[in-house]
């Protein structure tokens, strides 16, 4: 390439871009890394729903770059694929809104998104690239769902499940939330009854839970896993139904210290026993009552601040003290959690309290506290939630609540009315979706020999390639009206048979894809265990906090499933994660006209308390939001780069904040990047290398090398950004004291935050001939990082008051004598009698007067 002196980043950047692809630099089989050691860096990849990239995506992938570049400087052979996460609703979705096929519509976002991603300059082998929707990687899907059915891991049942009537299609508990559907931004979701497929995540419930202790990941993540999971210890409570012989119904209860305080039952609304115990009288108002509650989501259910309810006319008796108490239903119990059933002790949960009130029921305190909430005549004003010492329980009085659960335990495991339980908030996976774009589930139906799994010879079930693909609204998938599709054979016994028409949802893909990228070619296997041995399970995982309970908990059952089916030698898939903070961006809001405005059409000069509709004149109301592709609000990084270059957005990506949190875009903060590398640059040609540095630009340049190594290992990746700013600074000030050594320094270490630019003055100013991808990081030199002076904050009687340099390593009494020869120390002291001095080596001195 012709020797640039001109700063023009849209040039060299494309040409660097270009060269990388055509020498396949960055491909894990290029003979050049055949015997480095093996890292495999890991990005979520994008879902193709929407136009193309914003900046909110540029930043998590601008991260694991940096990351992925910092270990090729390391010496290390680095796995850092893409691919494409294509079936599902979000997709099919956008293909209807556009009014072409899935297929196409899809095709055209890859495209879009690939050409942006390839912009970004990131180190991806593209030789690795997959795609979710090729039959020649659906067909693994497949493979792993006919495992799990031979497991007994995937099974059928019917369900009450999330229906959206707006996307016509079950989703999952964790696809719902505040009882809207995620999907279609909002519609209401409501209960249906349907056969579905299932996964048998519960079974790895323990272990899932277990297992986060053994993960580099961040603490909040775990959380939420530990929160969904939702693990419980307590005690299966047997009431037995009055008036019915062998009848009865049983509860997991947390708290069985209390039960003497139960003074009722209360069942979830569908609970199949409800039918067949409710007395006649009360019949009528308990199916309106079902009916009404049918119509309700599980999160509506759960926070009904109307505590409603109905009697059924049948009683329970208490185990430990024989008592007669009352069945209710209400909405806030759920068939799908703990037995579908809960005693009630109103004294001592708020829930319970509030129904009892209501409902006129008797309240029995049953955990005695100074704690407690109580009215003029000493009862109770509120559930009291806590410990304290055990009253009205008979044989458990005076206990403590942990001695008081062990006990009751065991009393009513001699007995045969009970026993210590566990249980969990985790429910198994609805595996099923009735769209078009999906994998086919590939399980046949025959008359003769029932459910029928589709041989593994037989693989991939092709998706037909319809013309008509949107959703039916009577609740079964567009393939049913295939007929040539559905129609089939029997592989058992040659008769008659139909395919199973409804799809997996948008996570089957994702929940396996990280195995299939070092060995994609592999047609015989997953991928080969030589392979997978190699390269997994992933040393760094980078993606949004958002998955945290949808693909990695999916992510991890997969791997946990396929380790007990032999087929992987891991546990868990993602050895390190590291979650992004999301970009957020102003916008303003016109309620009169109903719409959103942004800075496009606004005068940026007027302040945010000023601004007004463009259309009405209205003042604005001010918001601070995400980006995202539903909102259709992001910012396109395209225009940026054709102004400012690449590696002048990737340096911004960075500096706007800590990686780890939200941060909200400003356009302008670009410039100071832009300028910077100029700055660069102009350092760089104007620069008259010497043999040997002076001390000054030795000591820069090996500070430089330190802070960003640290701060790279931190993943403080803005104040990296910050130590190459302060190295210009000064740099500029001594720019002929520099030798040609530090100058390759320099282009290294800055390298993994702009590849373009380093790459351009390594070959065209520095003229080397090899990438500067193929160099090693420098070592920084200790002895350099040691400062002659050091810069003391002086304390009186514990405030701030003024700062003294003194030398590196001055004691004690040098520095004391030093401080009380200081002009501006002798005014501030104002002959006040020194009681005691505090010397803290290099940082602080504190007299106390």
């Amino acid at each position: 390439m012709k020797e640039m002196l001109e700063f023009k980043p849209n040039e060299y950047e494309v040409y660097w871009r270009d060269t990388w692809e055509k020498e396949n630099i960055y491909c894990v089989d290029n003979p050049i890394n055949a015997n480095k050691p093996k890292y495999y860096c890991l990005d979520m990849f994008p879902y193709p729903s929407g136009e193309g990239l914003h900046v909110g995506h540029w930043r998590g992938y601008v991260l694991s770059d940096v990351w992925v570049r910092y270990k090729l400087l390391k010496g290390y052979n680095v796995l850092h694929p893409m691919g494409w996460d294509n079936f599902g609703l979000p997709a099919e979705n956008d293909a209807i809104k556009k009014g072409i096929h899935p297929k196409e519509s899809t095709r055209k976002n890859i495209n879009n998104m690939r050409r942006q991603l390839k912009e970004i300059g990131c180190a991806y082998d593209w030789s690795k690239e997959i795609d979710t929707t090729h039959p020649d990687y659906y067909k693994w899907t497949q493979f792993i769902f006919l495992k799990m059915y031979e497991m007994g891991l995937a099974y059928q049942k019917y369900q009450p499940v999330n229906w959206c009537n707006n996307c016509n299609v079950v989703l999952a508990n964790e696809e719902v939330a505040g009882g809207l559907c995620e999907r279609c931004s909002g519609s209401n979701i409501e209960k249906r009854q349907i056969k579905q497929w299932m996964l048998k995540i519960t079974q790895y419930a323990e272990e899932l839970l277990n297992d986060l202790d053994t993960l580099d990941w961040p603490y909040k993540v775990k959380e939420m896993q530990r929160n969904w999971i939702g693990k419980s210890e307590g005690a299966y409570v047997n009431f037995k139904i009055d008036d019915h012989i062998n009848k009865y119904i049983t509860v997991f209860t947390t708290r069985p210290d209390t039960l003497f305080g139960a003074t009722f039952v209360v069942l979830a609304p569908e609970n199949p026993i409800v039918s067949e115990i409710m007395s006649n009288e009360c019949k009528d108002k308990v199916m309106n009552y079902i009916s009404k509650v049918q119509l309700m989501s599980n999160i509506d259910r759960q926070v009904d601040k109307e505590k409603d309810g109905v009697f059924i006319g049948a009683y329970v008796i208490n185990p430990v003290n024989g008592m007669k108490i009352p069945i209710y239903i209400s909405s806030y119990v759920l068939m799908d959690y703990g037995t579908g059933a809960i005693m009630a002790v109103p004294a001592h949960d708020e829930r319970d309290f509030e129904f009892a009130k209501k409902h006129k029921i008797p309240i029995v305190e049953v955990v005695f506290s100074d704690k407690s909430e109580r009215d003029n005549n000493g009862a109770l004003k509120a559930a009291y939630i806590g410990n304290g010492k055990i009253i009205n329980s008979d044989y458990l009085n005076g206990l403590d609540v942990f001695t008081a659960k062990k006990t009751i335990i065991e009393k009513l495991y001699a007995r045969g009315q009970g026993e210590k339980a566990t249980n969990y908030k985790l429910r198994d996976w609805i595996f099923a979706r009735q769209r078009y774009w999906g994998e086919p589930i590939p399980i046949i139906y025959c008359d003769k020999c029932g459910i029928v799994p589709v041989p593994y010879e037989q693989l991939p079930v092709l998706l037909p390639d319809v013309k008509s693909y949107k959703p039916s609204n009577n609740g079964t998938s567009p393939l049913a009206s295939i007929y040539d599709w559905v129609n089939t054979t029997c592989t058992s016994c040659n008769g008659p048979a139909k395919r199973e028409t409804d799809t997996m949802p948008q996570w089957a893909g994702s929940s396996w894809y990280y195995l299939r990228y070092p060995d994609k070619y592999n047609n015989n296997k997953i991928a080969s265990k030589e392979m997978l041995d190699t390269w997994l399970p992933v040393h760094m995982y980078v993606g949004g906090i958002e998955h945290a309970v949808l693909h990695l908990l999916y992510a991890r059952f997969w791997t946990k499933a396929l380790y007990d089916a032999k087929l992987v030698s891991f546990k868990e898939p993602f050895t390190r994660l590291f979650n992004q903070g999301m970009v957020l961006r102003r916008a303003y809001r016109c309620k009169p006209c109903n719409r959103w405005v942004y800075d496009a059409e606004l005068d940026l000069s007027v302040s945010d308390s000023n601004k007004v509709c463009p259309v009405c004149k209205n003042l604005l109301d001010i918001s601070i939001e995400k980006m995202s592709k539903s909102k259709g609000n992001g910012i396109s990084p395209d225009p940026l780069v054709k102004k400012y270059g690449t590696d002048a957005l990737r340096m911004y990506e960075l500096f706007t904040g800590d990686p780890a949190l939200d941060c909200e875009w400003n356009d302008d903060g670009i410039k100071a990047c832009y300028n910077f590398l100029k700055k660069s640059w102009d350092f760089i040609y104007s620069a008259k290398p010497i043999s040997s540095s002076s001390e000054r630009a030795s000591k820069a340049i090996n500070r430089l090398i330190n802070n960003v190594e640290q701060r790279l290992l931190a993943f403080k990746f803005n104040t990296i950004i910050s130590a190459m700013m302060e190295f210009i600074n000064e740099a500029l000030q001594i720019p002929s004291e520099f030798s040609e050594e530090d100058l390759q320094k320099f282009i290294i270490v800055i390298s993994p935050i702009v590849p373009h630019f380093s790459e351009e003055i390594w070959h065209n100013r520095l003229k080397k001939n090899n990438h500067v991808f193929h160099n090693s990081f420098p070592e920084v030199d200790k002895e350099k990082l040691i400062d002659d002076v050091i810069e003391y904050v002086v304390q009186i009687n514990g405030k701030n008051r003024m700062k003294i340099v003194l030398p590196n390593n001055i004691d004690k009494q040098s520095a004391l004598l030093k401080l009380k020869d200081n002009t501006k120390f002798k005014e501030l002291l104002n002959e006040s009698l020194i009681k005691n001095e505090i010397f803290i080596d290099k940082k602080l001195i504190n007299i106390v007067v």
